[in-house]
């Protein structure tokens, strides 16, 4: 399918079909609040999409696609808006806006959470920790949880219970041919496969599924720094500590050398043309143990 920029009566003719199918807000590049709807987390990004689709439910997110469809603009997807490369919107297309789909049921007989996707790890943590449970989610509380699952997710939880992909029972998608379907590891499974950590172009991702581990409501958290020097023990430590300690090491913070600077902490034994990379070979390699004892992302 070829996609175009929309332009003078093609940006009007999807602004009049969005409208006429579409129960929540169509916002066109006039309209009073375009500003504010096309603005993400990150203010370099200065995108100006063509319409803006607010979707309040499935079905307005079935009719815009079956709009893109017929009409062929480019299209992207907001949930939280919160990624840096702001992916979230385009310019001269169709941005189907999901930010306002922020339901989130948590079933804690089931240790389950059902979240539509423009909810933020916000929206989730505030409903699950009254039942003490939890999911592996974002460290910022503004991320949004469909990119974050989408992408994998990476947060200080997966020690102990692994990524938010690994959490992920079962997505609602509305696919390109503007089909609802239901992917898990029991139906459209090659549809969960990809879902689990391969990104974005899968189709439109309305909810997720995810699994709730006893968590709370009170967790104590330590930000530790070692000296340069002790960096091996660090390491062999980290390595063999135990699962339930949930460790993460940052190894990369562990020297801070660069290319301009000798030495910038004591022990560091990096020569003076070096770059960081040879001031955190130990701990890298602290890393890479450390992962290998979380539960893999890889689908199952």
């Amino acid at each position: 399918m070829t996609t175009s920029e929309l332009v003078g009566t093609g940006e009007q003719a999807v602004v009049d079909a969005l409208r006429a199918a579409v129960r929540g807000a169509v916002i066109g590049r006039g309209d009073p609040g375009y500003d504010e709807a096309r603005r993400v987390w990150n203010g370099l990004i200065d995108r100006r999409p063509a319409v803006i689709a607010r979707c309040a439910g499935t079905a307005d997110v079935v009719e815009a696609v079956r709009v893109a469809r017929a009409h062929r603009p480019v299209v992207s997807v907001r949930g939280g808006g919160h990624q840096v490369a702001g992916s979230a919107v385009c310019d001269d297309g169709l941005v189907i806006d999901l930010s306002g789909m922020r339901g989130v049921h948590v079933d804690p007989v089931a240790r389950t959470v059902r979240a539509q996707a423009g909810a933020t790890w916000a929206d989730v943590d505030r409903a699950t920790q009254l039942f003490g449970l939890v999911t592996p989610g974002g460290e910022v509380s503004r991320t949004g949880i469909a990119g974050f699952t989408l992408g994998g997710g990476m947060g200080v939880l997966q020690r102990r219970y692994g990524l938010a992909c690994d959490n992920l029972r079962s997505v609602e998608i509305v696919t390109a041919d503007g089909a609802v379907r239901t992917a898990s590891r029991e139906e459209h499974s090659d549809l969960f496969w990809a879902a689990r950590g391969g990104g974005r172009g899968l189709g439109v991702v309305t909810s997720f599924e995810l699994d709730l581990h006893p968590l709370g409501p009170v967790v104590r958290k330590a930000l530790v720094f070692y000296p340069y020097d002790q960096a091996r023990t660090v390491a062999r430590g980290c390595a063999t500590s135990p699962r339930s300690c949930r460790t993460r090491s940052r190894p990369s913070s562990s020297c801070g050398a660069s290319r301009r600077t000798r030495r910038s902490r004591p022990g560091c034994t990096a020569p003076r043309s070096s770059s960081s990379e040879a001031c955190t070979r130990a701990t890298r390699r602290t890393r890479n143990r450390c992962w290998r004892r979380s539960p893999s992302w890889a689908p199952r």
